[in-house]
């Protein structure tokens, strides 16, 4: 079965999509920052069958998100450490998990609590500015098209109609 993909899609969230693929990939990237390295450590704290973890192993090395380096030979095991660009992603998966401590979390509180050991304190991430500070809200924030947006598509009457409503929609919810 061939899989959708959105990697010339000229959107970060839809390549993204594309590198991660599914849930599996997320759990997989949250073992990795929470210490896991070898392949039947993953089997044994998620549960997932071998041949789905083969799968978003290689996914994630071919995105340069995990390398694999031998850890022991005959046979020979492998470890699987993220690249900067794989550290890069953490932020990610802590605005997810705080997103998740806010609206899915029951009376028995969060079920992780993060640790920011150069403050020491324990935390949680923010989506802010970086130009100000604030906090980044979809009211307060609208988009347009980056360098990166291909000039074909910018004439086009849907891609013009996105970035005109999406301006409004951002004026209007700051005047509320």
């Amino acid at each position: 079965m061939r899989r959708t993909s959105f990697d010339n899609w000229p959107c970060s969230i839809a390549r993204t999509v594309d590198v991660l693929g599914d849930g599996w990939t997320l759990l997989v990237l949250r073992e990795v920052y929470y210490g896991q390295s070898h392949f039947d450590g993953f089997i044994n704290t998620l549960g997932i069958a071998r041949n789905t973890l083969t799968d978003r192993l290689r996914r994630l090395e071919e995105a340069r998100i995990l390398h694999r380096r031998a850890y022991q030979t005959d046979p020979t095991r492998y470890e699987y450490l993220p690249t900067d660009k794989g550290r890069d992603f953490f932020s990610v998966l802590a605005a997810l998990n705080a997103w998740g401590d806010r609206w899915l979390t029951d009376d028995g509180g969060v079920p992780v609590v993060l640790h920011h050991h150069t403050c020491g304190h324990d935390t949680h991430a923010e989506v802010v500015c970086s130009s100000c500070g604030q906090p980044l809200r979809h009211e307060f924030t609208s988009a347009r098209p980056g360098p990166g947006y291909p000039a074909r598509l910018l004439d086009h009457p849907a891609v013009q109609a996105r970035f005109t409503s999406s301006s409004r929609h951002a004026d209007r919810d700051a005047s509320d």
